[in-house]
């Protein structure tokens, strides 16, 4: 029986070691179908305090306009709401460059522009509460 045990014992390590030396990097089936695009650049590339603005209209940036030294997006940044440095009071979110109240507001009810026919209360369009 220890004989047996030691056999197979060798028998996996042998079998594992040559495992070891023609294993390979695999993908899945998913992964093999798709084209891997390379990462895309880091934030740190859209600094436009060092670069000129115009590194904001690449593509991939975050924004287009440079505020502070960093590409931002105007639509929809709550620190540089429609402008550079404009922030939206607290409860508000920037939808479209204007900071909103998705509980109450009509135009922007519940998320940024779903209008509601009538009324917007709790972010819901005609709700009776």
């Amino acid at each position: 029986m220890r004989k047996a045990a030691v056999f197979l014992m060798a028998i996996a390590l042998a079998l594992a070691a040559a495992g070891a030396e023609t294993t390979a990097v695999r993908r899945s089936r998913f992964l093999a179908n798709t084209k891997l695009s390379p990462p895309p650049p880091p934030l740190s590339y859209y600094d436009c305090k060092r670069k000129p603005p115009s590194v904001c209209l690449e593509p991939g940036s975050p924004g287009a306009t440079c505020c502070k030294g960093t590409c931002v997006d105007t639509d929809s940044s709550f620190a540089h709401c429609g402008n550079c440095n404009r922030v939206c009071k607290y409860g508000e979110t920037c939808c479209g460059g204007h900071c909103v109240d998705l509980l109450n507001d009509r135009k922007n009810c519940g998320d940024c522009f779903v209008q509601c026919p009538k009324k917007c209360n709790f972010g819901l369009c005609d709700y009776a509460g």
